[in-house]
This record gives structure tokens, sequence and C-alpha cells, in this order.
């Protein structure tokens, strides 16, 4: 609670909003963030909702019934904007969640979507992005043209080009790149 209410800023400047969810109760959920308050100063930023009887934490798969009927494992979704799970991250329950690799994730998914390419194998923000392969043997051709020229692949089928970076902050900016093509 308290790293992602740390974080929450940065989710926020990447367009995505934070969502909790517990097979405890809401009393128990006030208690925490109650006392998150009292010894840290921090007011959790984000909803939190009560799935007491589990059936939310059933559907997506968090209940680790070889480990207990009634616990979760630590799970996060990232959900799109139209509602489809997009990745998810499943640590066991004596491992903390990762938040900067979980805001990487988010910010990779943007810019693959916006780009209309793909992230390689540990790429960073700001780094090139994985054109789509051709479909056709004349685009095959063009892309051996554009390798040759601009030096930035080994094969038409992996070629490289630079990210928009107004791409990976707002869906805003991503709809006004889509529009100018």
């Amino acid at each position: 609670m308290i790293a992602f209410t740390r974080a929450h800023t940065y989710f926020k400047e990447i367009n995505t909003e934070l969502l909790g969810l517990s097979v405890d109760s809401n009393s128990s959920h006030l208690a925490w963030v109650y006392d998150i308050y009292c010894r840290t100063g921090i007011k959790v930023s984000f909803p939190i909702i009560a799935d007491r009887n589990g059936q939310i934490a059933r559907k997506y798969g968090m209940i680790a019934n070889d480990i207990s009927n009634t616990e979760t494992v630590r799970n996060v979704f990232i959900i799109d904007d139209k509602g489809i799970v997009r990745t998810i991250l499943v640590y066991p329950m004596n491992v903390g969640r990762f938040i900067p690799e979980i805001i990487r994730i988010v910010q990779a998914l943007q810019m693959a979507d916006c780009s209309k390419g793909s992230t390689a194998a540990n790429w960073m923000p700001n780094q090139p992005v994985i054109m789509q392969a051709p479909k056709t043997y004349e685009e095959l051709e063009e892309r051996v043209e554009y390798i040759n020229k601009n030096k930035n692949g080994i094969s038409w089928y992996l070629s490289f080009k630079e990210p928009n970076t107004k791409c990976i902050n707002s869906k805003e900016s991503c709809n006004r790149l889509e529009e100018e093509k």
C-alpha cells in the first residue's frame, strides 16, 4: 500500500489508475489505511475493494488453494482502458512487488500500442521499438532498403524505429498521433 501510494503520481503521469483488491473487510481496510497514516503520515491515495467472499479474487486466480483457501497471492493485473487484462504478475506472498518494473511494463505496453511495434527484451523508455514485420514481398523489399539506408536492423524481420515519446504519457497524445497518420 505504501509503495504504490508513493508511486501513484508516476502512475498518473502515464495515464494509469491504481485499484487495490483484498479479501479482507472494509473495516480492515479502514484500519490499515488509518494505521499507515498514523505511523507514516502517508494517505493511501487509491481505492481498495473489499472482496470478502473472494469471488473476484477467485475469478482472477488470486487464491493459492495449495497454500490457503482464503489468502491471496500477491498479484498485479495491468488492465487496459477496454477492460482487457494485458499483463499478470504473480508474486509469492513473501516477495514484494517491484514498482519500477510495473511502471516500465505499463510504458512498454503504451509504446507498443501507440507505435504499432514491439518492445525488445530489457526495453526501457526512449529506446527504439521493433517495427512490425512486413506483410507482403513489396513491403519486405522496402524494409530491406530502409534498413540499408538507416542502419537500424539486422534483417527484414528485425528492424527498429525511434519511439515517438509523445505517445507514452497520455491516451490523448496517442489518439492525436493516430489521427495524424
